[in-house]
């Protein structure tokens, strides 16, 4: 998803230094206060150790790290800065984790020059001393001390001996290099050049058997010079050789090269490599190239590197240097490459091991590029021999290379992100073009200086070619361009470009809001030389408080690679949030002209504000007119960050107690909707946010921590698990990579996220392979498609879409889907190229696919015919032979993209569907709704059950939500069954689901007691509960049923066990009490004594058996809801022992207790079953609908809190489509919800297909959502005449009147009260009248209140007639 491609840590200003690992090397170099270290193969960063981490007070200082060695034995990295030395070591078993292994700190005056660390010696070099320090334990700590010192000129460089007893030392202002004693510092040796001296290199041997030092110095004539000891004075050094031009090309030719340079190739890196080439089977055709490469390696030769001015290579060794007498010497050219290898002669050229292969990696800087050097080709001169590997992020130029030290302080993008520019914290700043097309990096476009007149906001636009920038100390805004243009303009707190109309206008439109939050549009034009910016208008938000923040809505959806100029359609955008005090959210365009007249559409990324800008040029000093699109209350105060996304998704951070809270709101508030989508409370500050789009137009947030950034994104609904709506898709943990804490991240184009970090700058977006990695293995999921995994269409396939196309019975359309999975299987087709059903499939009726797919039969001319063979009856697709080869499939081979549950649940869909297919006629719609969703209650609960092993919280995507165990079905589910006409099967299906032993637990997550309807087969159900209640276990504990059996009335029974509990302490006491006769009043009171009696002893399911025993069903009820808190098993025992439904302690529970509780937590379907069984039909259905504060006002029980409302679920609008016509009283609940209502839920529950993946089910639910009212029979025969009405009626479910030819009467329709309150009369003499649109809209509510009523009047009217049966008149018929 996403990796980090590119990190901008600066370019190399002086010599690299490697540390060798066994699986890699790592390259350091200093840059600002930080060591960079990178893989030297590829130059991936790695990380950055800070100075600051050790000596805090230089983490704002104006110095950078001067100096750096490398000491590869102990693995010690040393940095010098001023007067201060830090110490880091590389530890762990994969060389993995840097500590700070020790510090030196010199006195005030002396700056560090120079340094060298090798096996626990230290020289540092000053501007006036040489020292070498030890390293010593004291109290376990590693300390450096003094060994000597000595006063020496200004060194620029020291270098110890492999032997460690001489360091060669360089001054800065002669061109000598001076030789002293380790032990002493004493200078033995002083070495004249007649040119400076750019590096001095120690020859390490350690094959030869002699130590004598060998010193290798370059000169910047590019001179290598070989110093060796004489024989009679091993210790002075004398010049026995030196490499320059004329040494290595024709007379003629070096006389013209002017600029070349050398380099010594590490001698013991080579030959390890070239022993390993050696080492594998060749070819003979490689014969003559192994007989060089053992020449060099047996001879011993010292390789030296040219590189010449047009980038040739010239290749040179020197024989003979470990044999004496010197005289033996003898250099030579092995070969000279084409010119162009190179880019040309760098100042730095390192050979270094490339771990695990038999090639090397050779380094230049600058700039900074590595090459992958195969040993075989190189040295044949063949053009293959040197391959770029990698280069640096950064130029080569001399500008890049005077990089800003200064940290970061914050990014500002182009709207389609294809430019960046960075402000950093001195005032300096640089600006960006974003190559992503070609190079994926950022090309650098301009710069701007820390001066007087510090830039405090800036604007960049033209993909980074051209920016603004703002100092508020003299209210300037400057375009800068050759020459720049300046306006000078109100103060400005933020500054923000907008897209221009097109690419060919010279006009580009710039917003600044100011202190006083007024708006100020400022026009830049851009035409050939000529550059101006011109204040268009300066006006205010029409808002009754000022703002407490005045944002840009981010426009990346409508302007980048994929947004609305690719469809070619002018759209009209928000360009403006303003947040109040109290939390109120307002979107913001300004109007398309002020005369009134539309501007045109230019093309399709056209923008309104730019439209005005345009239209007002010349008529400057005219206010432009904002017009608010829409207004979200969130209720929150105080907050410290916003923003909003190009969909209108606004991020708000507020300060709490517990924390930072993030709350994600959506612009579209309804009654429906409040727009929240996401609360969570953070206890990490957040430093940053940022937007950015899809292709699809989702809208993923970055929100910025100080060491990490998490990248959330939309989640999909489910219908089964209550998942929050955005969740963390992807992080990125910089903690591990640099110490600096994160300044700012911003979006760039096609995903990529540009952070910065001190002052360093991190790119993280997807990796570009190449052509053979492409095709060699799949490449990874970008972040793009990733998150419409997370949040886009699903596939017909997916286990959610078939469930919720047989919740709605589209049995047929299933039945497709599994048959066309089977043949994508059987063909062995792969999964991206899988055939889908075309869309018209999801939109028909279940009737109308059951029609298409009924296979042709032969036809019949006569009665006696008999059809030829050919025609006989072709085989059903849809098969159990089919379904279970699918079955075994998926069994061994899952659907990758799929979770372990989704995999399982989507086999438990495909054999639900054949069995509903077997059983079609013994299960009605709603029945098979209760069967799936307790099916998926066993599966789910399985699969959270089994043990997993917890995700670990690297960097990457975020672990994922941990299935939850549930205790029982949602009410829901339950209501399905209660609605359901062919219960007996479903409760055998309920018990079978437990295993044959329905207990009370098994009973009340299931919700039996709840759905049933029967009394009968409720009392003989409870028999059955309480009889495995009994034999649950090895104990046969008559305690544990006697709430049951008391409640069936059967005491005898009871007594009956209790004889056979002889190990029961209580048997005596407990057969002597039940042997009374209980319709006696004194036992009734003995035994009420004994139930508060149990209640003092917390037994309350015993305590509740004794009040039902007693006779006292209210208070048996009291204890199953406050003391067990069942209200289950209290609805249970009252429907059981009251006979029905419409006894006082079942009406006191409902009312009293349910209908509290559904009001609390928000549950409609609890609230509807209430309100069914209180014979308030008309509530049932409106609570489905009507917000909750409405239906709190209307019903009898006492309501003291009210929760979420809870429209996140289709199977409100299933249920709905059900009810609203059933019976008289849905009707007369149904006429009580206004048309418009009804449309906005119908767009609510379409919105929530789409969060749920099912857009094709929300396209079907708008296309076939039928809007009529109910009636009874038709009486008018002219009605039959009319023409039909304009609102499709072919909605999956239709409502009941279309499958009875009349409605059910369950009122007394003469005296039925209206369930609505009147509307209040409007006075005449009202002292202000409302807006005109609020007008009309209550007009038109009141229109549609009163065509209700009157259809409901004539309902009546009508249903009164068919209540008036006539007397039976034979002669009727005569």
């Amino acid at each position: 998803m996403l990796d980090l491609t590119q990190a901008y840590a600066g370019c190399p200003s002086s010599s690299l230094q490697f540390l060798h690992l066994p699986r890699e090397t790592l390259l350091l170099y200093p840059f600002a206060d930080s060591i960079v270290v990178l893989n030297a193969r590829n130059l991936a960063f790695l990380r950055a150790l800070a100075f600051w981490e050790v000596f805090p007070s230089t983490r704002h200082a104006p110095q950078s790290i001067q100096c750096l060695t490398v000491e590869n034995g102990m693995k010690l990295v040393v940095a010098s800065l001023g007067h201060r030395v830090v110490v880091w070591s590389l530890s762990g078993k994969q060389y993995d984790y840097w500590r700070v292994h020790s510090s030196l700190l010199l006195p005030d005056d002396l700056h560090i020059t120079a340094l060298s660390c090798t096996s626990g010696l230290l020289a540092v070099g000053t501007h006036s001393s040489l020292s070498v320090y030890t390293l010593i334990l004291e109290n376990d700590l590693p300390t450096w001390s003094l060994k000597w010192s000595t006063t020496v000129p200004s060194l620029s460089r020291v270098r110890f001996s492999p032997s460690l007893m001489y360091i060669a030392a360089t001054s800065l202002y002669d061109n000598v290099v001076h030789i002293y004693l380790t032990t002493t510092g004493r200078q033995t040796q002083a070495i004249s050049h007649p040119r400076p001296v750019t590096d001095l290199i120690w020859r390490n041997s350690p094959s030869s058997s002699r130590d004598d030092p060998i010193l290798y110095t370059i000169t910047t004539d590019a001179t290598l010079r070989i110093f060796l000891p004489v024989l009679d004075a091993p210790q002075y050094l004398q010049l026995h050789s030196a490499l320059d031009t004329f040494s290595s090309l024709p007379f003629s030719v070096a006389s013209q090269e002017t600029n070349s340079s050398v380099f010594r190739l590490d001698r013991e890196v080579l030959n390890a490599a070239l022993k390993s080439v050696l080492e594998q089977s060749q070819s003979r055709e490689d014969d003559a190239r192994r007989r060089r490469i053992h020449d060099i390696t047996e001879e011993g030769w010292d390789i030296f590197l040219r590189v010449l001015g047009d980038g040739s290579l010239v290749v040179q060794a020197v024989a003979n240097i470990d044999r004496r007498p010197p005289t033996l010497l003898k250099q030579f050219t092995l070969l000279q490459s084409a010119s162009g290898v190179l880019s040309g002669p760098p100042a730095h050229l390192y050979i270094v091991p490339n771990p695990g292969r038999t090639s090397l990696t050779l380094v230049t800087s600058p700039p900074l590029k590595s090459y992958e050097l195969a040993i075989l080709p190189f040295f044949d001169a063949r053009a293959d021999g040197l391959k770029l590997v990698a280069s640096g992020a950064e130029h080569a130029d001399a500008d890049a290379r005077e990089d800003s030290r200064a940290e970061v302080v914050r990014f500002m993008r182009t709207p389609n992100g294809e430019g960046v520019g960075a402000l950093r914290s001195d005032g300096s700043g640089e600006v960006w073009n974003f190559d992503w097309a070609r190079t994926g990096r950022l090309v650098r476009k301009g710069r701007w200086t820390a001066g007087p007149e510090r830039v405090d906001q800036f604007v960049v636009f033209d993909a980074g070619r051209r920016f603004v920038t703002y100092s508020s100390s003299n209210n300037l805004l400057t375009l800068r361009t050759v020459p720049p243009a300046t306006l000078q303009v109100p103060p400005l707190t933020s500054l923000f470009a907008l897209s221009s109309p097109s690419v060919s206008s010279p006009y580009r439109t710039l917003i600044g809001i100011t202190a006083s939050y007024t708006v100020v549009i400022i026009s830049a034009t851009i035409s050939g030389d000529s550059t101006s910016l011109t204040l268009i208008s300066e006006s205010s938000l029409p808002l009754p408080a000022p703002p407490k923040r005045i944002l840009p809505v981010d426009p990346m959806a409508w302007v980048g690679q994929y947004g609305s100029g690719a469809r070619g359609v002018a759209q009209v955008h928000d360009v403006l949030l303003s947040v109040s005090e109290e939390g109120e959210l307002a979107f913001w365009v300004p109007e398309g002209s002020l005369d009134g007249q539309r501007e045109p559409a230019t093309d399709g990324q056209t923008d309104r504000a730019n439209g005005v800008a345009e239209k007002m040029r010349g008529r400057e000093g005219q206010k432009v007119v904002w017009k608010c699109t829409g207004e979200v209350r969130t209720g929150r105060k105080g907050l410290s960050m916003a923003r909003c996304s190009s969909a209108k998704k606004s991020v708000l951070i507020v300060p709490t107690p517990e924390g930072e809270e993030l709350t994600i709101w959506d612009s579209k508030e309804s009654e429906f909707a409040l727009g929240l989508e996401y609360r969570q409370v953070l206890s990490d500050p957040i430093n940053d946010l940022d937007w950015t789009a899809t292709p699809d137009g989702q809208s993923i947030l970055a929100v910025g921590f100080a060491h990490r950034v998490e990248l959330l994104c939309q989640q999909r609904a489910t219908y089964f698990d209550e998942t929050p709506g955005w969740s963390v898709c992807w992080k990125i943990d910089m903690g591990g990579m640099v110490p600096h804490p994160i300044s700012d991240s911003i979006w760039l184009a096609r995903g990529t996220l540009l952070v910065g970090a001190g002052h360093l700058l991190f790119m993280f977006g997807q990796k570009r392979l190449e052509k053979s990695e492409k095709e060699s293995e799949a490449s990874e999921e970008s972040l793009f498609e990733h998150v419409a995994r997370l949040n886009g269409p699903l596939d017909e396939y997916h286990p959610q879409m078939i469930l919720q196309c047989l919740l709605w019975e589209k049995i047929e359309l299933v039945k497709s889907i599994i048959v066309n999975l089977a043949r994508n299987v059987e063909f062995g087709r792969d999964i991206h190229d899988w055939e889908t059903l075309p869309i018209e499939k999801f939109l028909q009726r279940d009737e109308e696919a059951r029609a298409t797919n009924v296979p042709h039969r032969p036809k019949y001319s006569l009665l006696f015919d008999i059809p030829e063979g050919k025609d006989e009856e072709e085989e059903d697709p849809f098969s159990p032979s089919v379904v279970q080869k699918l079955l075994d499939h998926f069994e061994e081979k899952p659907i990758l993209h799929l979770t372990p549950s989704e995999n399982a649940s989507l086999l438990v869909l495909i054999q639900t569907a054949l069995e509903i297919e077997e059983q079609r006629r013994a299960l009605d719609p709603n029945g098979l709704r209760y069967l799936i969703s307790m099916r998926s209650f066993y599966i789910l609960n399985r699969r959270a059950s089994e043990p997993s092993s917890p995700a670990s919280p690297t960097n990457g995507t975020a672990p994922t939500l941990q299935l939850k165990r549930r205790e029982r079905l949602r009410y829901r589910d339950m209501i399905w069954a209660f609605h359901s006409d062919s219960q007996e099967v479903l409760l055998s299906t309920s018990v079978a689901a437990c295993g044959g032993k329905m207990c009370w637990p098994d009973a009340r997550a299931l919700g039996v007691f709840v759905w049933m309807r029967s009394t009968d087969a409720m009392r003989a159900h409870l028999e059955v509960v309480a009889r495995n209640e009994y034999m649950a276990g090895d104990v046969r504990d008559p305690t544990a049923c006697s709430l049951f059996y008391f409640a069936l009335g059967k005491v005898k029974l009871v007594h009956g066990l209790w004889r056979q509990a002889a190990w029961h302490k209580e048997q005596q006491p407990m057969l002597k009490f039940l042997n009374n006769d209980f319709k006696e009043p004194r036992w009734r009171t003995a035994a009420l004594k004994n139930a508060f009696a149990l209640l003092s002893k917390r037994r309350f399911e015993y305590a509740a058996a004794f009040f039902l025993l007693g006779g006292s069903l209210k208070d048996a009820v009291n204890v199953c809801l406050k003391n067990l808190s069942d209200w289950q098993l209290a609805v249970a025992l009252a429907r059981v022992v009251e006979q029905g439904d419409d006894g006082p302690v079942l009406r006191a529970i409902l009312n009293d207790t349910v209908i509290p509780l559904a009001f609390k937590e928000g549950n409609r379907y609890l609230a509807s079953w209430a309100f069914w069984m209180l014979h308030r039909r008309d509530l049932a259905v409106r609570i489905l609908v009507m917000p909750l504060q409405d239906m709190a006002s209307v019903v009898d029980a006492q309501i003291t809190e009210i929760g979420d409302p809870h429209y996140d679920d289709p199977s409100l609008a299933l249920l709905f489509s059900q009810l609203k016509s059933k019976t008289l009283q849905t009707a007369q609940g149904t006429s009580e919800i206004s048309g418009r209502t009804e449309f906005n839920f119908v767009l609510q529950i379409a919105r929530v297909f789409c969060k749920m993946g099912c857009h094709v089910l929300a396209l079907d639910l708008v296309r076939s959502w039928s809007f009529q009212r109910p009636s009874t029979v038709m009486r008018d025969s002219r009605a039959a005449l009319r023409p039909p009405s304009p609102v499709s009626t072919r909605f999956a479910l239709e409502p009941a009147l279309r499958r009875k030819s009349s409605i059910l009467i369950d009122i007394d329709v003469t005296t039925a009260p209206p369930t609505r309150r009147a509307s209040p009369s409007r006075s005449p003499s009202r002292a202000a009248s409302p807006p005109p649109q609020a007008t009309r809209e209550e007009l038109k509510d009141e229109r549609d209140l009163i065509a209700r009523k009157a259809g409901l009047g004539s309902l009546m009217k009508s249903a009164k007639q068919d209540v008036k049966v006539p007397e039976f008149d034979m002669n009727a018929f005569f």
